[in-house]
């Protein structure tokens, strides 16, 4: 059975997990948040063996469930944005090769 400090410790664990999830999916920083998703399941195993949840530990515990749901449903939509945008790229690939080879052969067109 974990003690108070072992609990108080837990808890605050379980904020900076949820924190952490939190400020790199507001941030769209796909890599961090990958890598904090990870490590969610070993810290929270490691949290676990401590005892049984308390009721604040497990409000802790559903906020982080929360905010990696949040973080999830927000790498869908970013992938649904790129996929539309990588496909109105593939869509109007054979204009831009057309552009880019008038303007390679076409005298007094600008070379930016």
């Amino acid at each position: 059975m974990a003690d108070a400090n072992e609990r108080q410790t837990r808890s605050a664990r379980l904020a900076q997990l949820g924190d952490a999830l939190q400020a790199a999916a507001a941030r769209e920083d796909w890599d961090r948040l990958g890598e904090q998703a990870r490590a969610l399941l070993p810290a929270l195993r490691k949290l676990a063996v401590l005892g049984p949840w308390t009721a604040a530990e497990r409000a802790a515990l559903e906020r982080v469930v929360a905010l990696h749901d949040a973080a999830a449903q927000g790498v869908a939509h970013a992938a649904r944005v790129l996929e539309s945008r990588l496909e109105e790229m593939r869509a109007n690939k054979d204009g831009w090769i057309a552009y880019a080879m008038y303007s390679e052969t076409e005298p007094g067109v600008s070379q930016e």
